[in-house]
Parts: C-alpha cells; sequence; structure tokens
C-alpha cells in the first residue's frame, strides 16, 4: 500500500518540474515580459536612437567609426543629437582616436566598427587601451539574432575574441537592453582600473521594427503544424526583440567606483617621507587620471619638492624646466634614493622588473590594479607599503599632510646637475655632422625648439621616439601621447586625430619613425577631409 501511496507525491513532483520548465521556456521566449510590455509595431524608432541617447547623456562629444551597413544607425542617430562622428581610413585608427580622447578629455573614448573584420581590424588597438589603461567603448555590429553561428556575411564568435582584451563585454538580444547594458558598461570603463568595453549589436536590434519585420516574413513556410510552429516562433522572437523598447529609462552615468588608499596608508606614507633625505617619485600614466585634475597634482609635487621622474602621460607634468623634474641617469638615482615612491608606475621591463630599486630603499607604490601593484615583487623588489588606490588623489592628500615640508634642497640640485651633464652630452651628439643623412638627434632638438607652448606630442615610433622622450620636453600636463607598454607601431595618425579635436587650438606634432609612418599616413585623408589641422 506504502508504494501506491507513493504515486500522488511523485505525479505532484512531475507536475511541478514540468511546469517549472514551462515557466522556464515562457521566460526565455519573452512570453512574461510581453503580457506586461507593448511592441509599437507603428514606431519609427531604432536602437540607434537608443545608443545615442545615453552617449550624449554621458558626455561624448566624438564618435570615431568606419562606416558599415551593421552599425549605420548608431551613426545616424548620433550625428542628430550632436555627436560629432569622425570617419577613418582604417578601424584601428577608430579605436586609437578613441583612446586619446579618452586620455586627453577625462571622458570614455567611443569607437563603433561593422561586424567580422571591421571588429578584428580593432583587436591590436583595444589590447593597447587595455595595457594603457584608457577607458574606452567598442561598439560593434553583428550578424541577425537568428543568424548568429548559421554562416551569416561577416558573422563569427566575437564575444569570444574580446573578452580577454576587455573588462566587460555583452551582446545586445533585445531593443529593450541596449539602455542598462551601455550604462553598465561606460560605468564599468570607468571604474577601478580604466579599460576598454566590448558591445555586440546584432543588425536587427538597431533598425526599426518595420525593416526588421519584412527580414521575419517566411515566404514559403512549411505547410502543416511545423510550418504553423515556424512562422509563430520568429512572429514571437519579432514581438520580444521590440517590446517594451521605447518605454522611458534613465539614461544618466551610473556611480563610478575609484579606489583609494586609507588614512592609516596616508599616515605611514606622511611619516616615511618626512624622515627621508633622499626621496625620489616615479610618477606614471595612473597619476593623470580623473578625478583629480593635472594642475592639482602639478601643485602638490611643487610643494613636496622632491625629485621627479615622469613617465608615459605623466610626462609634462611639471611643465617644460622644473627645478624638481630629472630626466636623465635614473638608474643611478634609485640606487642612491633612500625613499622610493612609485605613483602609478609599475615594475616591469621599464624599471627592469624592479632590479633597479635599491633594496635598503623604502618603497611606497600605489596603483590601482592589484596585479600591477605587486608585479614582480616576489622576485626582485619588496614594497614597504603597498597602496591599491588612485595615485592622483594619493598624491594631494600626501602634499597636504606634508604641508611645510620640503625635500632637503641638495638632493635635487644634485639630480638636477646631473641631467646637465646629460643634456649638454647629447646636444655634442647632436651637432656632430653625417655624411649622407640628417641627425636624428640634430632634428629632435630643432623641433623641440620650434614647438608652441600649447603643443602636444604625438610619440609613433621606435627608436626614434626612445631618443625624443628624452630630448623634447611637453609643455605642461597632458601633452604627451605614446602607446604605452604595448608598444604598438601606427598610433600617430589615430592619436593626433584624438588630440586635435579635444584641443582644436593646439598645435598637434607627430613623431614618426620611418616604420610606423606607413601605418597611418593615409590618416591625412582624414585630417583633411574632417577640417582637422
Amino acid at each position: 500500500m506504502e508504494s501506491f501511496g507513493s504515486v500522488p507525491s511523485v505525479l505532484g513532483c512531475s507536475a511541478s518540474v514540468a511546469l517549472a520548465g514551462l515557466l522556464f521556456a515562457a521566460y526565455k521566449l519573452g512570453l512574461i515580459y510581453q503580457l506586461f510590455h507593448k511592441t509599437e509595431t507603428k514606431s519609427p524608432r531604432h536602437g540607434g536612437e537608443s545608443v545615442a541617447e545615453v552617449l550624449r547623456a554621458h558626455g561624448i562629444k566624438f564618435l570615431f567609426t568606419l562606416v558599415g551597413g551593421h552599425i549605420s544607425p548608431i551613426l545616424v542617430a548620433c550625428e542628430k543629437v550632436g555627436i560629432r562622428v569622425v570617419d577613418t581610413r582604417h578601424e584601428a585608427t577608430a579605436v586609437f582616436a578613441a583612446d586619446a580622447v579618452a586620455r586627453l578629455s577625462g571622458t570614455v573614448g567611443v569607437a563603433a566598427v561593422t561586424a567580422g573584420p571591421g571588429l578584428t581590424n580593432t583587436v591590436t588597438a583595444v589590447k593597447n587601451a587595455q595595457m594603457a589603461e584608457s577607458p574606452l567603448l567598442l561598439l560593434g555590429g553583428a550578424a541577425g539574432t537568428l543568424l548568429q553561428g548559421r554562416g551569416a556575411l561577416q558573422d563569427i564568435d566575437q564575444m569570444s575574441l574580446f573578452m580577454p582584451l576587455c573588462k566587460f563585454c555583452a551582446s545586445i538580444r533585445t531593443v529593450r537592453e541596449i539602455v542598462p547594458t551601455l550604462r553598465k558598461a561606460l560605468a564599468i570603463a570607468q571604474s577601478g582600473t580604466p579599460g576598454p568595453v566590448f558591445i555586440e549589436f546584432p543588425i536587427d536590434t538597431l533598425y526599426p521594427y518595420h525593416l526588421v519585420s519584412k527580414e521575419f516574413a517566411v515566404k514559403n513556410p512549411p505547410k502543416g503544424l511545423m510550418g504553423k510552429i515556424v512562422s509563430w516562433y520568429l512572429n514571437n522572437h519579432l514581438m520580444n526583440l521590440f517590446a517594451g523598447a521605447w518605454e522611458t529609462r534613465d539614461v544618466s552615468p551610473l556611480p563610478v567606483h575609484i579606489p583609494q588608499a586609507t588614512d592609516d596608508q596616508v599616515q605611514r606614507s606622511i611619516e616615511l617621507v618626512s624622515r627621508a633625505k633622499k626621496p625620489v617619485i616615479l610618477l606614471g600614466s595612473q597619476a593623470t587620471l580623473p578625478p583629480t585634475p593635472a594642475e592639482d597634482i602639478r601643485k602638490a609635487l611643487e610643494d613636496l619638492g622632491v625629485p621627479c621622474f615622469l613617465g608615459g602621460m605623466s610626462r609634462g607634468m611639471l611643465g617644460k624646466d622644473s627645478p624638481i623634474h630629472i630626466r636623465q641617469n635614473r638608474r643611478d638615482a634609485l640606487k642612491e634614493a633612500d625613499l622610493v615612491l612609485l605613483a602609478g608606475t609599475v615594475c616591469d621591463f621599464r624599471l627592469s622588473y624592479g632590479r633597479v630599486l635599491n633594496r635598503r630603499s623604502k618603497i611606497i607604490a600605489v596603483n590601482r590594479d592589484k596585479s600591477q601593484l605587486l608585479k614582480n615583487s616576489d622576485m626582485f623588489w619588496k614594497p614597504t607599503i603597498a597602496i591599491q588606490g588612485d595615485a592622483g588623489s594619493f598624491i594631494l592628500r600626501l602634499s597636504k599632510g606634508l604641508k611645510g615640508h620640503r625635500c632637503p634642497e641638495e638632493w635635487p640640485q644634485s639630480l638636477k646637475a646631473g641631467d646637465s651633464t646629460k643634456d649638454n652630452a647629447n646636444r655634442a651628439k647632436a651637432n656632430e655632422k653625417t655624411e649622407h643623412h640628417l641627425n636624428p638627434l640634430k632634428v629632435l632638438h630643432c623641433v623641440d625648439e620650434l614647438m608652441a607652448e600649447d603643443s602636444i606630442i604625438v610619440a609613433d615610433g621606435g627608436d626614434f621616439v626612445g631618443s625624443a622622450a628624452y630630448i623634447m620636453r611637453p609643455r605642461g600636463p597632458l601633452r604627451w601621447l605614446d602607446p604605452g607598454a604595448f608598444g604598438t607601431l601606427g598610433v600617430g595618425g589615430g592619436f593626433a586625430l584624438g588630440a586635435k579635436l579635444c584641443r582644436p587650438e593646439s598645435e598637434v606634432w607627430i613623431v614618426y619613425g620611418d616604420g610606423s609612418l606607413g601605418y597611418s599616413v593615409a590618416e591625412y585623408d582624414t585630417f583633411t577631409r574632417h577640417k582637422v589641422k
């Protein structure tokens, strides 16, 4: 009798499983959502308008692109709301230009490219942005939602391609997802350690209902039950694609999280710096990131009076001829220093993996990224204080806590004297006669003397740019652009384009190596078409 008594419970369990399965299927097919949200089949609106609304609300002024049919609605809508659309001659240039805008403006740089080869052409530029820690949004076209994986034109697995390169990747499946997904992506790009994010837009999420519905129409559907199932499925997919698409949604920016040093870490650092006789600051690109204005950081560094070596985007932070900016003999200075502040600087190949640091020195390391903060600390160096936080904000708090204290003047003066000796030696080399070609050092010295005070320098090359880094002197903060740790050739055209759009009043000088020139020389057509001069 007991076995018969268990029958109702088994049947009840089976019914519950079946009901749960039906509810899950209804959810996945959008049936439940469609019960409460209308599909406006007569609306002429399209997904590109939603993209443009979010970008405008986030203060985006430029959209870089190489035009393609998959993404045309985004470009049209952006132009209508006042976002300047700039089309380039190569997709990599579009991303490089967006990267430059992100670095110079403090906002997210945005590029939009078409599906397949359009996106694969951006891979190097996106990786460069990742390693340079630039907040970047890449919008990519894609095959229709029902055609992905079925051999459609330019259809590849784009998500797998960009997941290792981006902080966040998403594929839009319905029009209603566009606004919340974009807001999330833009916040992630700027939070923590900034970096690129990628959103894939299947073509049927961007065009209006009346055009998409024509593509969903089955000309000769199978007869009988199978034909009815196919027709119902396609119609339901179309209705779910646009269900709730034009309901009012918040497009304003989401909060951005920026890690900060604790009060205890700042206080301990203040005590170490106050006791140091020969401190040195190594400033990296992270110090130029929002929210701290570059001019505030400059003033804080000048108040501290600690000799500084500037790298990456921080070049120019102290102007052209600052008494605390040391440009030469860094290895010797680090061996002699009793305290080193790594402010957004990483112990990678640029610092010989940490081997140039004196093991007897007190080392304060500040970086937003934990992996970069402690890179190679298991082998060649050990931080006295390791702070996962924003370098720029930390410098301001350090300077405030040390108000009235200055580094002993004999120390920066002795390093500056070494600078002068090395500069004189470089000038002597620049004046050496060459039999057949220009002396590259002489060229760089001449250009440096010709540059206006508001000039921006774009460095694109290998050895020639290596020489430029210690000969050319940016006149102020955020006036030097180089690829960063990835060492990418070909950034010149894109960086210059983004820089000139951000600072139209400034001269922009591209320092090309003979090899790097070939990568972006076609962009002079872009400069001409868009009157970027």
